[in-house]
């Protein structure tokens, strides 16, 4: 039976889109572009998801969740027209700033990382152009699945069975471009830890730190960890004004990014509606059919694409009874937690390094706190015992170095991206209990390094993983929308069968960080959702 809704309660549209945040703002675009009726209905006050620019203390405002830039792809941003939507990204002064606790450091950027890395091994600085130059050239070639779909696994032989046979194709060819020296690397850095590769190649603990915590970032993991190696390549695709590899910041903070996307999709005549939380979404005879808001209001669509994690889309807001069985119990295990700790701190001056004192430039990089790979390791399996590690992992970026937008002249703000934190405090605890516990922790941390540093917090805003879990939607803290590991990667993203970004109901989109290529602020799965739904719309209006 067809449910009723009143008329009074009901719009209708094209497409609804679950969530503002960068990705639902990207396929929202493309299809608006396209010709197609969009709404984005959005659960927060304001758009961006974890994409946003917020006052957290009086007079400071800082990117709260997502924090720099680099994995953007530059495609979206030329098609969208950002920068003529007021978006404007700098680059780092300084890429990467590591201090170690016997005064030693390691600073990196154009002109200076191989100087600052011989300091600490030769052999080191004459290996570095080899590994990043491997590293870069297969990034390279992988950057070209970013913007497609990857092979979908299906079932029997028919026009879907047919049009991934020849994506397959394709993927083979762009594989082939590398030879097989890569092809071997590539298949290390798909399968091995980052923490063996970095030990088989350089000696320097800083040196191994500083590509190791890019293998852990956002990924609740030891270094040593196998699979570990892909996700530090993940964080090699990025690029800031064609400039392969390098991190900047965008004026205004990320939120800059996501208003300069929701005003090119207004300009194409995007519907977007806050404070619009999605209570269900509407399944009739096996295809859905719109979404009923909180509010009780009834958008009705032909497609629905969601850009939330994909166990709380199906776990939440699709009814449990629309689904195959399979289908649901393997989305119920679909693995989330980052292990991220998150703050930002109001500055009253610079911090000042022991290992490198004073206001310079090196302030404008990620400052990297964790001097080894064993470090790394006993910061996870601390979390893993304890609930929290007691010497964390910190990355201290501090934008106002680089967009004095953000704060009061002569004062700071810091963003403090910590971890490892467990997801779920052991023992039934709750984070709500241990919040400030662990952020006067993290500004310890910090303060060992940079002595004085606590004394300068005036104000800081504090986001365990069930904090951002409460604001942002993600679950278990995981800024990726699930663990990037290798049975939650390509095809398998978010599940064999479902890696062309339609879900098993018809009608139903996936566009978020839970669809290939993953997480962090690329845009991408916004932009092949979008082609998915084009297409699928053209074949059934040709």
């Amino acid at each position: 039976m067809t449910p009723f809704y009143p008329e009074a309660d009901m719009s209708e549209t094209d497409v609804l889109i679950i969530g503002a945040g960068h990705n639902g703002l990207t396929c929202a675009a493309y299809l608006a572009m396209a010709g197609l009726r969009v709404k984005v209905v959005e659960r927060r006050t304001v758009v961006g998801g974890a994409a946003v620019t917020e006052e957290f203390h009086p007079g400071f405002r800082n990117s709260v969740a997502a924090y720099t830039v680099s994995l953007l792809n530059p495609r979206i941003m030329a098609d969208l027209k950002l920068a003529e939507h007021g978006l404007r990204i700098v680059e780092r002064s300084a890429q990467n700033f590591l201090p170690s606790p016997d005064g030693s450091y390691l600073l990196t950027g154009e002109g200076r990382t191989h100087q600052s890395i011989a300091k600490l091994s030769e052999r080191d600085a004459a290996g570095i152009d080899a590994f990043t130059r491997e590293l870069e050239e297969i990034a390279d070639v992988l950057r070209a699945f970013v913007l497609r779909a990857p092979p979908n696994i299906v079932e029997g032989f028919g026009v879907g069975a047919i049009r991934e046979a020849f994506n397959a194709l394709g993927t083979a060819g762009i594989l082939n471009r590398l030879s097989l020296s890569q092809q071997r690397s590539l298949l290390d850095l798909f399968t091995r830890s980052a923490g063996e590769m970095l030990d088989e190649t350089f000696e320097s603990d800083l040196v191994k730190s500083l590509f190791g915590f890019d293998a852990i970032v956002g990924n609740y993991a030891s270094p040593y960890a196998a699979g570990s190696a892909y996700v530090m390549l993940h964080h090699a695709f990025g690029e800031v004004n064609g400039k392969k590899g390098v991190w900047g910041h965008a004026i205004g903070g990320m939120g800059a990014i996501t208003q300069a996307m929701a005003k090119a999709a207004r300009s194409h005549g995007v519907e977007i509606e806050t404070d619009a939380g999605v209570r269900e979404v509407i399944v009739e005879r096996d295809r859905v059919a719109g979404v009923i808001l909180d509010n009780g209001k009834t958008v009705r669509a032909k497609y629905v694409a969601s850009s939330v994690n994909p166990r709380l889309l199906y776990t939440r807001l699709v009814p449990p009874d629309a689904l195959p069985a399979d289908f649901l119990g393997r989305i119920k295990n679909w693995r989330n937690g980052s292990g991220t700790f998150r703050m930002n701190v109001a500055l009253n001056a610079l911090p000042s390094f022991t290992a490198l004192p004073g206001a310079r430039d090196h302030l404008s990089a990620g400052i990297i706190i964790a001097p080894s790979l064993g470090y790394m390791d006993r910061a996870w399996q601390d979390a893993r015992e304890h609930g929290w590690s007691r010497a964390p992992v910190v990355e201290v970026l501090i934008p106002s170095t680089l967009d004095d937008t953000l704060c009061p002249p002569g004062q700071h703000v810091a963003s403090l991206f910590c971890q490892h934190v467990a997801p779920e405090l052991p023992g039934g605890k709750s984070w709500d209990d241990h919040r400030d516990e662990v952020a006067d922790l993290m500004i310890a941390t910090v303060d060992r390094y940079a002595p004085g540093f606590a004394t300068s917090v005036i104000g800081r805003q504090v986001l365990s993983p069930l904090d951002l879990e409460r604001q942002f939607g993600l679950l278990g803290g995981d800024i990726f929308h699930g663990a990037l590991t290798l049975n939650q990667l390509f095809s398998a993203r978010p599940m064999l069968g479902h890696a062309d970004y339609r879900g098993p109901l018809k009608g139903l989109y996936h566009c978020g960080s839970g669809a290939h290529p993953g997480g962090g602020v690329t845009g991408a799965p916004g932009h092949n959702a979008a082609r998915v739904i084009l297409g699928d719309h053209r074949a059934l209006f040709k």
